[in-house]
């Protein structure tokens, strides 16, 4: 028999810069517990079943596999949210893109929103969760994605979204939206943390995006103004050495007060552009 103190103690991850975190989600949902049942009972013994399942967690997590995907769920803005290899894992960072939409349309009226390449539904479910009276349209063009999202939209009772496989903008002819939201595939082709750390398990079409990773980018913008209703509003997330390249292209399309924000780490990470009336 072991204790969970034991078992946090001999956890080793070298590779991982949160080996402590690792341990601690991956040892608590063997446990089926709250990550605070760990540190409220450090001297609780574990059952030989959820020892081996930490065991088996651990070997994944040592051979790179990330742990959103070994739990299948990933925490979001207020929200828990699946997740599954054939989708981004969503990140923190994405997060100033909910910020931001929050922000640049106050209060609570009406609004249509268009979430491009929603993945597992992050961004469009956690703008659906903060404004009820939105009316959001979250697409992907990978039908797997379109069900995990559509699955994540169901749990979570939000009935103002709707899910729709699309290529981008190629089912959505006609329409107008008052926000468009898009975090794009932008790596380049030739980049080298390809093969390094999480992303190499996870999907290479939701992370490449050309020779300088601007392709999906470049057209997400120009087919935009076709889509947005005057007085509207684009937001981009992309690279950190991006901010200038997508600046320029806003302004080529006509998009005014044009704004790049910076995260955490004080890197250029998110654009926005107002579609003038």
């Amino acid at each position: 028999m072991t204790i969970i103190a034991s078992l946090l103690r001999n956890a080793e991850l070298p590779d991982s810069p949160t080996a402590r975190l690792d341990a601690e989600l991956l040892l608590a949902a063997a446990l089926g517990k709250p990550r605070s049942f760990l540190h409220t009972w450090p001297e609780r013994i574990v059952s030989s079943e959820a020892a081996h399942t930490f065991a088996e967690y651990l070997k994944r997590r040592l051979s790179g596999e990330p742990v959103a995907y070994i739990l299948g769920q990933q925490g979001f803005w207020k929200l828990d949210l699946d997740v599954a290899p054939h989708t981004l894992i969503p990140r923190p960072e994405t997060e100033m893109l909910v910020e931001a939409a929050l922000e640049l349309v106050p209060g609570f009226a009406p609004v249509s929103l268009l979430d491009l390449g929603t993945g597992s539904g992050a961004i469009a479910l956690a703008l659906a969760n903060e404004r009820p009276v939105w009316n959001v349209t979250a697409v992907d063009r990978v039908p797997e994605a379109v069900a995990l999202a559509e699955r994540n939209r169901k749990r979570l009772h939000l009935d103002n979204v709707r899910v729709l496989e699309s290529h981008w903008f190629s089912a959505l002819e006609g329409q107008r939206f008052d926000l468009i939201i898009s975090n794009p595939p932008y790596i380049s082709s030739n980049d080298p943390h390809l093969a390094q750390g999480d992303v190499r398990f996870e999907p290479s079409s939701a992370l490449v995006a050309g020779s300088d990773g601007l392709d999906d980018l470049r057209e997400i913008i120009a087919q935009s103004i076709h889509y947005l209703n005057s007085d509207g509003w684009l937001l981009l997330e992309h690279g950190y050495d991006q901010g200038a390249a997508v600046r320029e292209l806003l302004v080529k399309q006509g998009f005014e007060r044009v704004k790049t924000r910076r995260d955490l780490g004080d890197h250029e990470r998110i654009t926005f552009g107002h579609l003038p009336c």
